[in-house]
């Protein structure tokens, strides 16, 4: 049918404008967020652009969801404020007929979130969580950048080197302020080198070089210069690895674990699909307005919805973690619950004319009621 082609490509070409908004705006959120962190030390500057490639594949099923329901929210408002439903209502033709083309545009949107959701975004997570830890593993003063003043990971020491190596195992011009059992101890050197003893600790060894303990006006003041100095960075303990979040884990694995994080995980991973489509049914109803109105309001209304849709989920995922609900239970209620206002929606706008809708049966009483008082 000419409409539901001329409706498939306009709602096509409004999708790729929104899709570039939002993406463009997480980008750019996500960009100044990673270079914090990696200006504050807490990630490798060279895994910035990793870090943000999979930081978008995590934001992208949330994306699409919004992507698809505001462009069918857009496509249908427009209609209705250039008087195109008018004439699509007095031909005879119901608001459901819009149903079947906003799924044949929609349906790639859905497929690529659930292949995301369960895919992807998992196989994401898990490399971000690589990533992350693979440069907390590192020692504290390969993790310095040069030319800049550096805290520890046991935040009880700052690092300041004026140049690294390659390798990132020699640094030249070193200063070490450390803070422990309440004395200060300062330590400056002109090079020095990462060594591992035999009981697997880690050592920054220093060459010419002072250490100074305490304050110059206490009496307990001292001043030690040395040819070589160790100081221990950090030992075998403090490479253990950690365990793996429940979003870095792949689908069939938390199918196969029986713990609530593993569980909750798996809920919201079904329920970003289901947003999907149900989200984009429900903007043909809810896209109604007022053609001499603006429809900013509209727009609102459709974002508060969204938020206290996936609201609700995320309370619904922390009652199934917290074991206070099972997975069974806590999956399928609000999914239900906006399937019925999407029907309830649709009934509002087909009986809009009828003698039994509410506005109808309202205006009726209320000229009733404006009769009997003139009478």
């Amino acid at each position: 049918m000419i409409f539901e082609r001329a409706l498939r490509r306009e709602l096509v070409s409004t999708a790729g404008a929104v899709f570039t908004t939002l993406f463009t705006i997480t980008l750019t959120v996500m960009l100044i967020k990673i270079l914090g962190q990696a200006a504050g030390g807490q990630v490798s500057s060279q895994d910035v652009v990793a870090l943000i490639g999979f930081q978008s594949l995590n934001y992208l099923p949330i994306i699409l969801i919004l992507t698809g329901f505001i462009s069918v929210l857009l496509v249908v408002t427009r209609s209705y404020q250039d008087s195109e439903m008018v004439v699509w209502f007095s031909a005879g033709l119901s608001l459901t007929r819009w149903v079947k083309p906003v799924l044949l545009f929609g349906w790639p949107i859905v497929l690529l979130t659930g292949v995301l959701s369960f895919v992807a975004t998992p196989w994401a997570n898990e490399q971000s969580a690589q990533f992350r830890e693979r440069f907390e593993k590192r020692e504290d003063i390969a993790r310095v950048s040069p030319g800049k003043f550096q805290e520890s990971a046991t935040a009880n020491r700052i690092f300041f080197v004026e140049g690294v190596s390659g390798d990132a195992s020699k640094v030249k011009n070193i200063f070490v302020n450390t803070f422990q059992d309440g004395k200060n101890s300062v330590v400056v050197a002109k090079e020095g080198e990462m060594e591992v003893d035999k009981d697997g600790e880690k050592f920054v060894i220093m060459n010419k070089g002072r250490r100074y303990d305490g304050m110059p006006s206490q009496p307990d003041f001292q001043l030690i210069e040395f040819e070589r100095y160790g100081l221990l960075v950090a030992n075998q303990s403090q490479a253990a690895a950690g365990d793996k979040s429940a979003k870095a884990l792949q689908t069939w694995d938390l199918l196969t674990q029986d713990n609530g994080f593993s569980r909750g995980e798996l809920l919201w991973r079904v329920a970003l699909p289901l947003m999907a489509v149900l989200l984009m049914l429900l903007a043909i109803p809810l896209a109604f307005v007022n053609p001499r109105a603006g429809r900013s309001i509209g727009l609102l209304v459709a974002l508060l919805l969204f938020v206290v849709y996936s609201n609700t989920i995320s309370v619904f995922q922390a009652a199934v973690v917290q074991n206070r609900m099972s997975l069974l239970v806590g999956w399928w209620p609000v999914h239900i619950l906006v399937l019925l206002l999407v029907v309830a929606l649709f009934a509002w706008r087909l009986t809009v004319n009828s003698r039994y809708h509410p506005q109808v049966m309202w205006a009726c009483v209320r000229r009733a009621m404006t009769l009997k008082r003139q009478g």
